[in-house]
């Protein structure tokens, strides 16, 4: 039989106890971190959302408190009462560590099974156990720790696009399908048979009719959802810091949103970044470093050696310069670090990006070592290992082919080389605006181009007359914010303009009759004046993961979904049963 709560009141948190509070009389609720029983004195820890404090219970307790301590268990509930004192054995390991509570009293609100999982930091518990027995993870502290850092950056979004003048306003989770961009998750209606809301995968569309509507500076934190693959740093569903602003050009958005990027760093790391944050262009940024997120706390960029080895009798090369590039890394120092065996693992890494293999050249005390070098003749070799800036004790690594996979391979060797290295310093945030970004993208599997961002991102100025007759060639008025690699944030100018929207559904091949169905609401309000505007959408999951230093985004979420969009705690999704099918109208296909 457990004790009632009626007659008890909590007057401290556990691990909020110090040196100022002994010779009070306290009352503390929690788990039961760890209970120790040595006959004549029994030790507990009470753990609650701010720490751990220890309980003590001797022969000056009485009898009956004594044998009730003595059934207490790990993660038992309870509330105790008792005066606190100095603690006899300091512990500097936690903040109580000094002062304990000497219990008076003692309420077990309820017991505990055996935990399936250790409740306590870097238990080494499979990822799998861990989210189906969330509630239990969740009391670990490094976890509580998190979710409180992700509480207070929600105080930092509001408190500062409050301060900026930014309206909040909550738009649908309900609403129309989307035909560019992942998949929706579609929810069907029960009282139009046959037909579906999607759940948004941004609210793109709304935030644009607010600036129709005249809010001029808007922003929410809202849910989104997206039925892709998953990768490490996805969940179906997402938390994103959403904003428009209404007359403005690029360099308005970046201004306000670097101020948003200094206030979010002081209050959460206590870091002061450098104002303005520098800008790269798209096309630099892939020539560098062969991605457009660049983690640019350490070296390792790009070298194009296409001019070298053109025409260089190395057949590899030659074919590649000529519908692509041939593109190295200088691994300084790498020669004796990289052995036969780690390149051969290097070159893996590059083939999972779509490279063919890895050219490589060593450059030692002895000479030239490479499996290329028979193919080169001297002169050719000498002119890559200057083009290269190559010196004794140096690896060069090379991928030749299509640009596209040039770039993804490298980019991404890049980063693992840097992984293996150690070369990337933990404690530094670089962060970089990229911008510039081509406005269309060819996809290959649709066989037509498809906008980079979204169709309603404006051109460049200067571009705008290159959507009539070379819209590949456009830049958008876009810009990403990336931070130590990752992309944090991005967004764009509009289109305001409905000649400049038509000609961008009609370079993205949408007849009128697509366009007016799919976005008839969109060019309707547009008819009635719609402002120069933009905006930027930021992951919030993602800044939460570099405030509280983790990589795995599962780590920020509360209550989070493997990579197979499946919910180990609920089990869902799940079937259901054909009744509930039959009143939204589905049937199943086997």
């Amino acid at each position: 039989m457990v004790d009632s709560i009626k007659g008890m009141q909590r007057t401290h948190y556990a691990g909020a106890l110090r040196e100022d509070n002994i010779g009070e009389m306290v009352t503390v609720m929690g788990w039961v971190a760890k209970e120790r029983n040595l006959g004549s004195i029994i030790f507990c820890d009470i753990r609650d959302r701010e720490g751990i404090v220890q309980v003590v219970f001797d022969d000056t307790v009485g009898d009956a408190l004594f044998d009730k301590a003595s059934t207490l268990r790990s993660e038992y509930v309870v509330g105790i009462s008792g005066a606190v004192r100095m603690r006899a054995s300091v512990n500097n390991d936690i903040p109580t560590g000094k002062v304990e509570i000497l219990a008076t009293d003692l309420k077990i609100f309820n017991e505990s099974d055996v935990p399936p999982i250790y409740i306590k930091d870097d238990d080494n518990v499979q990822e799998t156990m861990r989210l189906k027995y969330r509630a239990l993870d969740l009391r670990k502290p490094e976890m509580q720790k998190r979710l409180f850092a992700r509480a207070k950056f929600y105080k930092v979004v509001h408190d500062f696009f409050n301060d900026e003048g930014f309206i909040e306003v909550e738009t649908p989770m309900l609403t129309k399908p989307t035909p560019e961009g992942a998949r929706d998750y579609l929810v069907p209606s029960r009282i139009n048979p046959g037909q579906f809301y999607a759940l948004p995968q941004s609210p793109q569309l709304m935030k644009q009719l607010l600036m129709c509507s005249g809010f001029d500076r808007y922003y929410q934190i809202t849910k989104c959802f997206r039925d892709e693959d998953l990768r490490a740093n996805r969940q179906p569903e997402f938390t994103q810091i959403d904003t428009e602003m209404s007359f403005v050009d690029v360099d308005d958005v970046i201004a306000t949103h670097e101020k948003f990027l200094k206030k979010a760093f002081k209050d959460m790391l206590n870091v002061d970044i450098t104002l303005p944050i520098r800008r790269m262009a798209y096309q630099d940024a892939m020539d560098r470093f062969g991605v457009d997120k660049p983690d640019l706390r350490f070296e390792l960029e790009l070298v194009n050696i296409s001019d070298v080895v053109k025409g260089c009798g190395f057949k590899v090369f030659e074919s590649a310069v000529e519908h692509g590039s041939v593109r190295g890394i200088n691994i300084k120092n790498g020669a004796e670090h990289f052995s036969r065996k780690k390149i051969d693992k290097l070159e893996e890494v590059a083939k999972t990006y779509g490279a063919k293999g890895l050219a490589w050249i060593k450059k030692t005390d002895d000479g030239i070592q490479s499996p290329i070098a028979k193919f080169l003749d001297e002169t050719v070799t000498h002119s890559i290992l200057d083009a290269m800036e190559a010196e004794v004790g140096d690896l060069l690594v090379f991928v030749a082919d299509d640009n596209d996979i040039v770039y993804d391979a490298l980019g991404n060797l890049r980063n693992h080389i840097a992984r293996e290295l150690d070369l990337i310093d933990e404690n530094r945030y670089e962060l970089v605006w990229i911008t510039d970004f081509p406005l269309f993208e060819y996809d290959r599997e649709e066989g037509r181009y498809v906008a980079k961002h979204h169709p309603f991102t404006a051109p460049k100025d200067e571009d705008l007359h290159l959507l009539d007759t070379n819209p590949h060639e456009c830049r958008a008025k876009a810009y990403d914010i990336v931070i130590n690699g990752d992309e944090m944030g991005g967004g764009s100018i509009r289109i305001n303009d409905p000649l400049i929207q038509a000609k961008m559904f009609e370079a993205l091949g949408f007849t009128k009759e697509d366009a007016e169905l799919k976005f008839g609401f969109l060019i309707e309000a547009f008819k009635y004046g719609a402002p120069p505007h933009g905006g930027i959408a930021y992951g919030l999951d993602r800044m939460v993961m570099l405030f509280t230093g983790t990589s795995n985004i599962r780590d920020v979420i509360a209550f989070p979904k493997t990579q197979k969009a499946t919910d180990l705690l609920t089990g869902a999704p799940t079937e259901v049963g054909n009744e509930q099918l039959e009143e939204v109208h589905i049937k199943t296909i086997d």
